[in-house]
């Protein structure tokens, strides 16, 4: 059965018209959560990470997939790039294209992290013990960039090769630090208050693009504080900012309302792909859009299944990998996707 299943998936989706920039969509994973999938620089292999519970995994692992092998056998189980403990999150691929960077937990602890539960929260847990790490195609850690005992996650690397983004709040709040390919030369670049993070190098690696919540109201500042110094965030409402690389120019370029995360430069530098879930009437209706980076032209990419994020285009611009619940045949999978993308 299941291999019935996979090789009806693998088939290509037709999109419907509010679908019409992706075409020719392919499932790559079946089964788990498969999540933050993003493309090497020749675009041949995915860094990702995965839960998938057939691979023996309790929680999120890194993993290296070829995306050819993934598309002709859907038991191609692809090499675990992390050590197996713990867990990880945001892995990108280094400028030379084998080396993988990723998070992970598994200095403080070899079990998976406890997740915390407050009704009525929709929530994210930031772990202290979370390092970033470079490892290479067997998953030998080649180096540790950073070390303390503070949120370190959420690491992309500049398309030219010399810097590295980040989220850290080891200067009190959930702030985006650049660093040199090395791990040298940590430096905070933005300041304001709330949950800055998921970002992102404009392909010339002159901009930024991320998501950040700004609480405003006196209930609104104490919440977030509160939940901080417990570590946890409440991702509910945020929007897409843009920035230089050095924290200036910083621009909002979503006010949308409700949650607007996961953003990506298109290769041209002139527009943004994120996930939102502002027009939802409950919620949890997450789908793709497009906008122009002064805010104009916004566009609705995806209308398939209720859960659509993590959009990343490949280095030339002509395929998109997302992540997506379509086709889970009612399970509460969500699966990685590619597709051909059209302008």
């Amino acid at each position: 059965m299941l291999l019935c299943i996979g090789y009806l998936a693998l088939q290509s989706f037709t999109g419907t018209p509010k679908e019409s920039h992706i075409t020719n969509i392919r499932q790559l994973t079946f089964g788990g959560d498969n999540a933050e999938a993003y493309f090497s620089p020749d675009g041949k292999h995915l860094a990702f990470q995965s839960n998938n519970p057939a691979w023996g995994l309790e929680c999120d692992q890194i993993f290296n997939m070829d995306i050819r092998k993934a598309l002709k056998d859907t038991s191609y189980i692809p090499p675990r790039i992390s050590t197996g403990l713990g867990r990880t999150t945001c892995s990108y691929f280094m400028p030379n294209g084998k080396d993988i960077l990723y998070a992970s937990t598994h200095l403080g602890s070899h079990a998976c992290p406890s997740v915390t539960h407050i009704q009525g929260k929709y929530l994210w847990s930031v772990y202290s013990d979370y390092e970033i790490f470079i490892a290479d195609q067997k998953g030998k850690i080649k180096k540790q960039l950073t070390e303390n005992k503070f949120y370190d996650a959420e690491a992309t690397v500049s398309p030219k090769g010399d810097k590295i983004v980040f989220t850290s709040n080891r200067s009190g709040d959930l702030e985006l630090w650049t660093m040199d390919i090395d791990g040298s030369n940590q430096k905070q670049i933005t300041t304001g208050l709330g949950y800055d993070g998921g970002a992102f190098f404009s392909a010339d690696g002159k901009q930024l693009v991320f998501r950040a919540s700004r609480p405003n109201t006196p209930e609104e500042v104490k919440e977030y504080k509160d939940f901080l110094m417990k570590g946890l965030v409440a991702p509910t409402n945020m929007e897409i900012y843009t920035c230089n690389i050095d924290g200036s120019n910083l621009k909002q370029i979503t006010k949308l309302g409700k949650a607007n995360w996961a953003p990506y430069f298109h290769p041209s530098g002139k527009k943004i792909i994120f996930s939102s879930n502002h027009l939802s009437q409950k919620g949890y209706d997450f789908q793709l859009f497009l906008i122009n980076t002064d805010g104009s032209g916004l566009q609705q990419i995806t209308s398939e299944s209720i859960f659509n994020a993590f959009p990343m285009f490949s280095p030339d611009g002509k395929k998109l990998i997302f992540s997506s619940n379509r086709n889970n045949h009612g399970t509460r999978n969500t699966n990685l996707f590619i597709a051909d993308w059209q302008d």
